[in-house]
């Protein structure tokens, strides 16, 4: 699944910074992730960097975006191929 970022978001700009996917944006007035960049960091790291960078804990799973590890993992390797 990919992740979003709620209400709680302060907009203080560390999650987009850590994102290796760039998949994460500045909207308003929350920053928005991008359910088709977004891997939760499979294929770079063992936990989604933005999670762990979020002072609010703003970032969570979107229920709209599921997607199994096998999903993720094919998704890394197609935005991969593109860079």
């Amino acid at each position: 699944m990919s992740l979003m970022i709620n209400d709680e978001c302060i907009a203080c700009d560390a999650c987009r910074e850590e994102c290796p996917n760039e998949a994460i944006d500045e909207g308003d007035p929350i920053y928005i992730i991008d359910p088709d960049r977004c891997t939760e960091c499979v294929g770079y790291y063992d936990e989604p960097a933005c999670i762990s960078v979020c002072p609010v804990d703003a970032i969570v799973a979107d229920p709209d975006n599921m997607e199994s590890i096998d999903e993720l993992k094919y998704k890394f390797q197609k935005l991969s191929q593109k860079d």
